[in-house]
């Protein structure tokens, strides 16, 4: 039962005792009135002269009405006391209702109502009003690592630092979790800019709670009711949309929004939605990109390249949804759905052909992912030993033993793997000697210079030599013209792929490549004359 409806239950009986009370007060006190004095006089007559004996029956009434006053007073006194304490019980639940407990800000619903009437003062005053929505950057981290005692101690010390940053009428509510908002009047005298900026900066400041230094940032969104944010909760979910956007364009910052951030958001929507019907429609589909012997100039295999084939939009690439498919749990059905597609077209390819398929870091965190994998290579007949899978040092950050234990029992499976994207990631050299890598990757970004910066050149030199001393093979990502190539070739590095090679090839256009260069099994003596369509060869580059 909630406090409102016990009040409402005692009510009726509590007015019933106070309206009882009430009128046995007054009814003595009018008692006393009309028989006190007569009362009192009788009385002295009795006990100090000889009196009449009859004068008795009014002294035990003076009696009786000092009795009754008494009680009247003593219980004015309890329901005196009875209503400070509900009152006070009945603040202290608006307050609950109205307040975070944790913090003393604003809850959801205080913060709206309250910029409602802010707002309306604002439109008086031909001012304008601005919305800060704040939330922290890898806070659940701190929860995960230290207990929740330690992250509510974090969020009142970062409370403490929005309220010395925000001006003195501010609102300032918490919305949930780590998330905060704040609503105040535009001011010359405190920019808004400023504000933010000191807010990122000080919260990028080490923090000590429970005698432990910890390191966040935060994600601020910035919007202004005259910037077409009519009503409050326009405006709240104008800055909640700049705050996402500060956080994609890499956290630790504070963003304005604009209406472009708004359509940005509504296309990732309808991404997303189309995106959980794409999958087992099998609408994301495998391209390969050719990997080249340097050495030899002989192709040995294929990374396989998610592609989104919409039935509206056209192609779209992978940047555009696989980390959507990551932030919406999907991207492990992605990958074994892409897998699983690569595996059947490849069956009848030649056996020295291998695939190398990207494992997503969130992938690496399934305890059952060699399990899912081995599924997918028997139900498609395709031979382990002709699989490779890419993993980057991102995915070993998080939980190195775990990563072991699942690389292990892909090894076990003849599987092979490599580490991608070498030396962009963490601790490289501790990995390679943690992890059993078949191949190293060496990353594009280093790659495409090595002719026109020196520092890319040593550090693929130095990668180089060092696949050569653990007796690993060296594949270059980027390759896009014969001059890195040459260079490439010069420093000992065995494989390669890139553009100079072509584009990612559908699946038709790859069999049709295989099969003029007589690398399908059972293959025609003259290569088919597949139906490959203008569009489909603009695709594939």
């Amino acid at each position: 039962m909630t406090l409102e409806m016990a009040d409402n239950a005692h009510k009726p009986k509590s007015a019933r005792r106070d309206m009882t009370s009430g009128a046995i007060t007054v009814a003595a006190i009018l008692l006393f009135v009309g028989t006190g004095s007569s009362a009192l006089s009788s009385a002295v007559k009795y006990y100090f002269a000889a009196g009449d004996p009859t004068d008795r029956t009014l002294v035990i009434a003076l009696l009786l009405n000092v009795a009754l006053i008494l009680i009247g007073w003593r219980r004015h006194n309890e329901l005196r006391r009875e209503v400070e304490v509900r009152t006070a019980a009945e603040e202290r639940a608006q307050l609950l209702a109205a307040r975070d407990p944790l913090t003393g800000f604003l809850n959801r619903r205080s913060l709206a109502e309250e910029g409602a009437a802010l707002l309306v003062q604002a439109e008086r005053r031909q001012k304008a009003l601005a919305m800060l929505m704040l939330d922290l950057d890898h806070f659940k981290t701190i929860n995960d690592m230290h207990g929740h005692a330690t992250g509510d101690g974090l969020l009142r010390l970062v409370s403490e630092e929005i309220g010395r940053a925000m001006p003195s009428v501010a609102l300032m509510g918490r919305l949930g979790g780590d998330e905060f908002a704040c609503a105040f009047l535009f001011d010359p005298a405190h920019p808004v800019e400023r504000i933010a900026e000191r807010l990122v900066s000080r919260v990028a400041q080490p923090f000590v709670s429970d005698r432990l230094q910890l390191q966040i940032s935060a994600s601020i969104g910035i919007a202004r009711t005259d910037h077409g944010c009519a009503s409050i909760d326009a405006l709240m979910r104008s800055a909640d949309i700049a705050m996402y956007a500060a956080k994609n364009a890499g956290r630790n910052r504070f963003a304005w929004f604009d209406q472009s951030m708004e359509r940005e958001l509504k296309a990732r929507n309808e991404l997303e939605v189309g995106l959980r019907t794409a999958i087992p429609r099998q609408e994301i589909v495998p391209y390969f990109e050719q990997q080249i012997d340097l050495s030899t100039g002989r192709l040995f295999g294929f990374e396989v390249l998610a592609r989104w084939e919409h039935p509206t939009r056209g192609l779209i690439p992978p940047e555009k949804f696989i980390s959507i498919a990551e932030d919406i749990g999907m991207i492990s059905d992605l990958s074994l759905s892409v897998m699983r597609q690569a595996c059947l077209i490849a069956k009848d390819w030649e056996q020295n052909l291998s695939l190398s398929v990207n494992i997503s870091p969130l992938q690496l965190k399934d305890p059952w992912l060699a399990q899912k994998i081995v599924k997918v290579l028997t139900e498609t007949g395709f031979p382990a030993s002709r699989l490779e899978l890419e993993i980057t040092e991102v995915a070993l950050f998080d939980n190195l033993a775990l990563a072991q234990s699942i690389v292990g029992s892909i090894k076990n499976q003849g599987i092979r793997i490599a580490l991608d994207d070498f030396g962009t990631g963490y601790s490289s050299l501790a990995h390679l000697r943690a992890l059993p890598f078949d191949r190293i990757k060496i990353d594009r970004s280093f790659v495409g210079s090595i002719n026109v910066n020196a520092e890319s050149a040593a550090i693929v030199n130095a990668i180089v030599r060092l696949g050569e001393s653990l007796n690993l093979p060296i594949t270059a990502e980027g390759i896009e013209d014969a001059a890195i190539e040459e260079r490439l070739r010069a420093m000992g590095c065995s494989k390669g792929q890139g553009y100079l090679y072509g584009r990612p090839l559908t699946a038709g256009n790859a069999r049709r490549l295989l099969a003029e260069k007589r690398l399908l099994r059972n293959a025609p003596a003259k290569a088919p004359d597949l139906d490959v369509s203008d569009d489909e060869a603009r695709k594939a580059g």
